[in-house]
């Protein structure tokens, strides 16, 4: 894919911290970004401030139905995606794995396993039609290491880990899927876990200035690969 083509991204998670830092970004830089996220109001006020030919809807991706009604949404309106980042995801409060109640640990699974397997079922197909695209899968440095207290987000994360490489293995040449680490940055959920002291991290902003062109960079020889921001 040439470097300077615009491409169409579909980012999930896109109303807060790196989606919407990175569909900021990507906007900045004259791409499409065709998002998702489960707040209305957040999703209002994206479709205010970047109208079309970007497009922003209200999905939640643990349901199948409506991921399904959304790709046809977005097959018909812009065609398969260009990359695909699978980026919503949520963390366990800071507790022992056994305090935690059998409804958090299925929302946790729900969202950052099944949401991106649902992603990649509806998605995958017309870029496989296409004969290119990219999926990337958020991971993070809890997919690669562990910590006390975050025992389910960190099971969710090695889990995309050996899913994308596994994906990988199955993708036609032309294609690639990568589990990128997006390293340690001021997010709501890096501050449910660290406190005050998360303020000393990076923005996502700041994140995105690296963290976007590196995505756009990616090529079909990196499948398979465990990346990181630099």
């Amino acid at each position: 894919m040439p470097a300077n083509k615009t491409r169409r991204l579909l980012i999930t998670g896109v109303t807060r911290g790196l989606g919407r830092a990175m569909a900021e970004k990507f906007i900045e830089l004259g791409h499409t970004v065709i998002g998702c996220g489960t707040k209305s109001s957040r999703i209002s006020e994206l479709k205010k401030v970047h109208p079309a030919p970007h497009d922003f809807q209200l999905v939640d991706v643990t349901d199948d139905r409506a991921v399904a009604r959304w790709r046809d949404h977005v097959l018909e309106q812009h065609g398969p995606p260009d990359v695909l980042i699978n980026n919503a995801a949520i963390i366990n409060r800071n507790a022992p794995l056994w305090e935690l109640s059998d409804a958090e640990i299925a929302a946790i699974l729900n969202v950052n396993i099944r949401g991106v397997v649902t992603l990649i079922r509806h998605f995958l197909p017309g870029m496989i039609r296409r004969g290119e695209g990219l999926i990337v899968n958020i991971s993070s440095g809890w997919g690669r290491s562990t910590d006390a207290e975050v025992a389910s987000y960190c099971a969710t994360k090695w889990a995309i880990e050996g899913l994308t490489q596994a994906l990988a293995q199955e993708l036609p040449d032309g294609l690639a899927a990568v589990a990128l680490n997006p390293g340690v940055i001021n997010t709501e959920m890096l501050q449910s876990c660290f406190g005050p002291s998360a303020g000393q991290c990076p923005s996502p902003a700041d994140w995105a200035e690296r963290a976007v062109p590196f995505i756009l960079g990616l090529k079909p020889r990196d499948n398979g690969r465990p990346l990181s921001v630099p």
